[in-house]
């Protein structure tokens, strides 16, 4: 059995219960799983043989979730910057993908991915791409858990040539899945204008036989929506809800246009939704109404999407620019806190990914995934309120301990898992590959 540890930070959010914020508590793990949290004093007298590890200055809180991504794509981080969405795809990321993914592509932009998101406190993340078992072999490099699901696309590509052939290896890769450990699955159609009826209805029979999310980019922009009603005479969601797509297993990314109808559909479907505001802005989509849609008691989560259209994998400056769109949108600087984007960061990610038994908070009989935050440097001088400073002042780069499942991935800064110099090295030779190809 691994050794019984008692954490001792300086402040605890747990996230649960909603807004406690705890000082002077100890966290005692072991075997994967939270043991116990108590008062300093009294957690020394219940768990005297428990290995100590003090963090001074620092916030001990659960791991972020992130929602969305493409991990291989980190790979092609500044490759085609400033572009609307469909030039983007269509002239950059597509062009210069069908020359250079393959497994190999994949798992080294996996592992770059996973490695960067660990050491900026995300440690649970949701992922779609090609090739989805070379993904895996790239996460299991770090240790990150995750929820890998396979992209269906009706055009041919290097993992598959038509759109069955991408329903068929899907249904491989899940056998294939069954048993690793830190790993959920599901299907990832790409967008209503890229997979026909008859795909989504081979999606919706699966999903419903193996009780599987389906994760779908959805009204990601005007531009989207406005050419889904020229060619079909009706917006997206009502094509899907016509399919039977809109319910409970549905994963919406981006939303980014929703009509009040729209909305109250949601939410009475219970469709989850991913939110994902730096990526969103960059490429000038829109913004999602997340103020809105939590009123409505949607679950909503956050996610950076890949780093070529981000550029970072920073779940805290993710969090941040929600809080702050929120705000601006609705006129309201109280529309998503501090608390609430934490929240978003952590339980609401939990949720969106069916995960809330398990991940979210720090509570006795959850997995023991969780971050320790730095706030003793100069920057987040004079600290009056901790969460107030992890929303609106933190970044990934004040996180110096990670761990997943009791395992840490993570320690003062430096990999305990992810080989860097090898890492960085391999990094280095997919740039060249790509930059002799332009």
């Amino acid at each position: 059995m691994a050794n019984l540890e008692r954490l001792q930070p300086h402040w605890l959010l747990p996230i649960r219960p909603s807004g406690t914020l705890l000082t002077n508590h100890d966290l005692i793990h072991q075997g994967g799983r939270i043991i116990d949290i108590l008062p300093r004093n009294t957690a020394g007298q219940h768990y005297p043989l428990a290995t100590c590890l003090p963090l001074p200055g620092k916030v001990l809180m659960p791991g972020l979730v992130n929602c969305h991504g493409h991990a291989a794509m980190s790979l092609l981080r500044g490759y085609a910057d400033d572009y609307k969405l469909m030039t983007w795809l269509n002239d950059y990321i597509w062009p210069v993908e069908a020359k250079v993914v393959s497994p190999e592509f994949v798992e080294a932009g996996a592992w770059l991915a996973a490695t960067e998101m660990v050491q900026s406190g995300t440690t649970c993340a949701a992922d779609s791409y090609f090739f989805p078992e070379s993904t895996v072999e790239g996460f299991a490099k770090v240790g990150i858990r995750s929820q890998i699901t396979t992209p269906i696309l009706n055009f041919p590509n290097a993992w598959a040539d038509s759109e069955q052939h991408h329903v068929d290896k899907s249904l491989n890769f899940f056998e294939w899945a069954v048993g690793r450990p830190n790993l959920t699955i599901g299907f990832a159609p790409h967008a209503p204008y890229s997979v026909s009826d008859t795909g989504f209805e081979q999606i919706l029979r699966y999903s419903n036989d193996l009780d599987l999310m389906v994760h779908l980019h959805l009204h990601e922009s005007k531009e989207e929506i406005t050419l889904h009603e020229a060619e079909s005479g009706n917006r997206p969601i009502a094509r899907l809800q016509a399919l039977g797509l809109i319910n409970s297993r549905l994963q919406a990314v981006h939303m980014t246009d929703l009509t009040e109808h729209e909305i109250n559909q949601l939410a009475a479907e219970k469709v989850r939704i991913a939110h994902c505001p730096e990526s969103n802005l960059k490429l000038a989509s829109g913004i999602s109404p997340t103020h809105t849609l939590l009123k409505h008691g949607i679950i909503v989560g956050l996610g950076t999407d890949g780093a070529a259209s981000n550029n970072d994998l920073d779940m805290f400056q993710e969090l941040r620019a929600a809080a702050m769109l929120a705000k601006v949108t609705s006129s309201d600087p109280t529309a998503l806190n501090a608390f609430s984007a934490l929240e978003m960061a952590t339980m609401g990610g939990a949720e969106f990914l069916g995960l809330a038994d398990l991940i979210g908070s720090l509570e006795p009989g959850k997995a023991a995934d969780m971050i320790a935050v730095d706030l003793s440097d100069i920057r987040h001088q004079p600290v009056y309120h901790p969460i107030s400073q992890l929303a609106y002042t933190a970044t990934g780069q004040d996180v110096t301990h990670t761990w997943v499942a009791s395992q840490l991935l993570y320690a003062e800064r430096q990999h305990n898992s992810s080989d860097v110099t090898a890492l960085t090295a391999e990094v280095a030779r997919w740039q060249a590959k790509i930059q002799g190809m332009s």
